[in-house]
């Protein structure tokens, strides 16, 4: 943990318009005083992140959204109490907020961190917190103070360590803009808890709903290295020429064997537990792609609820990659991305 003199030195980093990583049960961020334009600026300057994406703002309580958001409605305050602090960000007609926060919406997104740090940061400092993930823009999340330091080895002057983060994966995101809530986002919250909290459907986005938020993109959360999700009961002779002579890392649930032998694999067993695969997700995607492997196979995970924050990650992650299955090609290993 970090000790007091950091935290504060943290603080005035904020104060003084400079960017600070901190973790999140979730993943570890890069915030920046919401009120300073210029520093927000700043994030999306050190991320390359396009200036129409908006942040979600961290706060340090339930009662700090007043202000930061208008016409709240009650179900806002439902979640609140259900779930904050914790892993969900709820999606508010915007208040008093830069247009850089906002990605110049009238909407904003919010939340309160459960991490220790994130807190102790957010109470020392006193006001609102915008912070995307601390990685560059589209790549693997940070869960791990090495993570952000490996990401920008120059230019990022405070890391708060907070070892490990216990989710791993980003917030849920909930829209409470219509009548009707509208999960954007999945994560750690699921559906089925959120719909026992507001007592009704919970439905998915229109395709042409033109809300901007956080990890809504086709391709987002991928390393360099080629990603493809893969179903081992699947007849898979026609990826033969796919696989055959490629380093290949297989993220498998157990020690099983492919239908069609592939030589230069190794397995990296991952839980059957949905909690526990989500927090070493990032962390095993980043370990492999730092080994040059020219390609990373996943086993499709079971399609249950539990398991749909983890599905939309890796589909997001392998966005880029599967055409590779559809056409049983491979024309650029490892550096598919580059």
């Amino acid at each position: 943990m970090p000790s007091f003199n950091e935290v504060q030195r943290a603080v005035d980093q904020l104060r003084a318009g400079g960017i600070v990583a901190f973790p999140t049960e979730t993943v570890y961020g890069l915030g920046a005083d919401a009120r300073q334009p210029k520093a927000i600026k700043a994030i999306f300057k050190l991320k390359g992140r396009p200036l129409d994406h908006p942040l979600i703002v961290h706060l340090g309580e339930t009662p700090d959204i007043t202000g930061w958001a208008r016409d709240i409605p009650e179900v806002a305050y439902d979640l609140a109490d259900a779930f904050w602090p914790g892993p969900l960000t709820l999606i508010l007609a915007r208040g008093e907020a830069p247009d850089e926060v906002t990605g110049g919406q009238d909407s904003i997104g919010l939340r309160v961190p459960s991490h220790p740090v994130a807190r102790e940061l957010l109470r020392a400092f006193g006001g609102g917190i915008a912070a995307p993930s601390a990685n560059r823009f589209g790549r693997v999340s940070p869960t791990r103070p090495e993570h952000v330091k490996t990401e920008f080895p120059e230019g990022l002057e405070i890391i708060l360590d907070g070892g490990s983060c216990d989710v791993g994966l980003e917030s849920t995101i909930i829209s409470l803009l219509e009548e009707e809530p509208i999960l954007l986002r999945p994560g750690a919250i699921t559906q089925q808890q959120l719909e026992r909290v507001t007592g009704g459907v919970i439905r998915a986005p229109n395709q042409n709903n033109p809300l901007r938020a956080s990890g809504l993109l086709a391709s987002h959360y991928a390393p360099d290295t080629a990603v493809l999700v893969f179903d081992p009961e699947a007849p898979s002779n026609r990826f033969k020429a796919l696989f055959d002579g490629r380093r290949i890392a297989f993220m498998c649930f157990d020690d099983v064997l492919l239908k069609t032998a592939i030589e230069n694999t190794i397995r990296v067993r991952m839980p059957r537990d949905a909690a526990a695969y989500g927090q070493i997700l990032y962390s095993t995607l980043r370990t492999l792609d730092s080994e040059a492997y020219d390609l990373i196979l996943v086993e499709k995970p079971p399609e249950t609820e539990g398991w749909r924050a983890i599905h939309d990650r890796l589909q997001k992650a392998s966005h880029e990659s599967q055409h590779l299955l559809a056409t049983a090609s491979f024309e650029a290993p490892h550096s598919i991305r580059s």
